[in-house]
Parts: structure tokens; C-alpha cells; sequence
């Protein structure tokens, strides 16, 4: 006689999700949070996960337990705010006994980390922007420049600037650097770095004889080429160079006061001793003209005739005409003028 089969034996549970497993995770939480914080947290992790994985509790059995965990990790884990609580101190009376009592935490202040010196460095200053470059990186320098001035120019040509400040540093990874500020060659160095250029002003050379303006304006650095000579008049004209040196300034350009920059150009307007200077009240744009009786462009104080409009200083006996040169005042359309330094040429 044949017998059935024996029904197959039920699915063993693995031992991690019995349920004595899942109690033994929840109370494994406080300990392992006695012994490290952050094995506490792991644990708590994981018998939330036993908890809720696969597990037939009823549910408010589930939400209990995960509660309780928590809850435990909870009464072992300081609180971080009280790390620095204050402990007991013994303290003494007079007859040696030992009283304790608690003390207020007290904060201890951070130090404050030391700054790393800035390296040390050559003066670079009053140096060519380029010399001073290929030096401090020949030292081991990262180098920088910027226009120390406030015109806010860049910087082109490193030739053609001078250092004025220069500032040491560290970059990130601990490199040694130098920031040059600079100006351009034969400009006067700002008080501060930024700052404005603190150029020479125009000084008042009204009625100084040009020998003496000259010799000022120049002793200012501007070149000596750069210095003009004209006439305050407009009829009237210099003589050669060298015989005008007692002649007096009447206007300056730039005005008195004004920044000499570089590459300024100065034009000192000039008149005789004897014929003063134009009004200044006069209207802008007023052109002023020397005294001319006979209106033939030699002003009066040099014209030996200045009744006479056919002489002049320069042709005391009259303008020459015709084509045999001979003098006259009547004459043809044929007549061959030759009148230099006159308004009729």
C-alpha cells in the first residue's frame, strides 16, 4: 500500500527578520551609541529598516518600536550644546572641607590664527617697469603691474613707466607675489597708490622778460624745445631770436595754475617793454592790434614813417616798383611788387 507524499517542510525564516532579531536590533541601538555616536546612528538605521521590511507586526506595533529606537539613541547621544557645560569644582572652606559646586561653562575664545608675513622683496621703486619685472622674477616672484595714477590708463610699453609702489603677497597655493604700481616715465609718483598725479603747476610769469619765464617754465621738466615765443599783438613781430630776450610775457598757455603735464607745450605771447600789454578785460576772441597810423602793417613803435604808408622799417625809402627797380608812387598794372614783412603782400 502506498502512502502520499509528505507535504514539503515550510520556507525557513531567515534569522535577521524573526522578530526576537528585530527587538535585539532596537535595543542594540543604545549601546552601540554609548560607545560612538555615529555607530548608533547606523544601527538605529538599520533596525528601522528590520522594522518595517517584511515584518507581520501590526502597524502601531511598527511605528512603537521605531519610536523606542530613536528615543534610545536619543537618551544616550550628548546634546552638542552641553559638550562645554561646566563640571564640579572642589572648593576649600576654612576648615578643609571639600564643597562642590557647578559652574557656568566658560567660553574659551578662539585664537586667532597668525597671518603668514608678507615676503620680503628688493625696493623696486623708482626703477623702469620692465627692470623692475625681470628682476623680481628673476628672485621668484609672480609679478602683477597697474597705473598707480587716477587717469585710469593702461599701462602700455612697461619701458616707458616707473614704479612708484609695489606690494608683496601669497597666492593660494603659497606662491610669493609683487603688484607694482607705476606712472608714467618723468611723471611725479601720487602720495598714495591711486591717487591723483601731483603735477607742477603754471606759475604767473605776466611781465617776467622771456629769458626769465623761459628758465622757470623749463626748471618745471618741460623740454626746452617744448617752450614757443609769439607775439601778444597781432601786427606785430618778433625780431630774431636772441634780441627778444628782454621782451616781456603778456599770456601764457597753459594759464597760471594750470597742470604741466608731460609732453606739455608752452607758448609765452610777448610784447615790447615800451608798448605794455593787451587789456585784459578785453572780449574773448578780441585779437589786439598795435597802433598802425597808416595801416601798412608795420605798427607805429617800429615804423620810422608811420605817416607814410609807402615806408616802412623795412623800406624807408618807399616800396620799390617797376621792373627797373626805381622808386616812385604812380605806376601801371605792370608794376612788380617786392614787399616782404608788409601787409600788401
Amino acid at each position: 500500500m502506498n502512502h502520499p507524499p509528505a507535504p514539503p517542510a515550510p520556507p525557513r525564516t531567515r534569522w535577521w527578520l524573526t522578530s526576537r532579531a528585530r527587538v535585539g536590533f532596537v535595543l542594540a541601538v543604545p549601546l552601540l551609541g554609548l560607545v560612538n555616536e555615529f555607530l548608533g546612528f547606523f544601527m538605529l538605521v538599520l533596525a528601522i529598516v528590520l522594522i518595517w521590511k517584511d515584518n507581520p507586526w501590526e502597524k502601531a506595533a511598527k511605528v512603537v518600536a521605531t519610536i523606542g529606537a530613536v528615543a534610545l539613541l536619543g537618551a544616550v547621544v550628548p546634546d552638542p550644546q552641553e559638550k562645554d557645560a561646566g563640571g564640579t569644582v572642589a572648593q576649600a572652606d576654612e576648615k578643609g572641607a571639600a564643597k562642590g559646586r557647578t559652574v557656568d561653562a566658560v567660553t574659551t575664545p578662539t585664537p586667532t590664527p597668525t597671518a603668514k608675513p608678507r615676503p620680503h622683496a628688493a625696493d623696486y621703486r623708482g626703477l623702469r617697469l620692465d627692470k623692475a619685472r625681470d628682476r623680481a622674477e628673476a628672485a621668484g616672484f609672480g609679478v602683477g603691474d597697474h597705473n598707480a595714477s587716477d587717469d585710469g590708463k593702461s599701462i602700455w610699453m612697461r619701458s616707458n613707466w616707473t614704479v612708484c609702489f609695489q606690494e608683496t603677497g601669497w597666492t593660494w597655493s603659497d606662491t610669493k607675489t609683487i603688484d607694482f604700481g607705476a606712472v608714467r616715465a618723468g611723471a611725479p609718483c601720487p602720495k598714495e597708490d591711486g591717487g591723483a598725479v601731483p603735477w607742477p603747476k603754471m606759475p604767473d610769469l605776466v611781465w617776467k622778460t622771456w629769458k626769465t619765464a623761459r628758465k622757470e617754465v623749463v626748471d618745471l621738466g618741460v623740454p626746452a624745445d617744448h617752450v614757443m615765443a609769439d607775439t601778444a599783438y597781432v601786427n606785430d613781430t618778433l625780431p630774431d631770436e636772441g634780441e627778444y630776450d628782454g621782451w616781456r610775457v603778456c599770456v601764457t598757455d597753459p594759464s597760471a595754475g594750470s597742470d604741466v603735464t608731460l609732453d606739455a607745450w608752452v607758448t609765452l605771447e610777448l610784447t615790447h617793454p615800451d608798448n605794455g600789454c593787451p587789456k585784459s578785460d578785453r572780449e574773448h576772441g578780441d585779437r589786439p592790434n598795435l597802433p598802425d597810423r597808416d595801416d601798412d602793417g608795420d605798427p607805429d613803435y617800429r615804423d620810422p614813417f608811420p605817416g607814410d604808408r609807402n615806408r616802412d622799417s623795412t623800406f624807408p625809402n618807399g616800396l620799390p616798383r617797376g621792373s627797373d627797380g626805381s622808386g616812385g608812387s604812380s605806376g601801371g598794372d605792370d608794376r612788380d611788387w617786392n614787399c616782404p614783412h608788409t601787409r600788401w603782400c
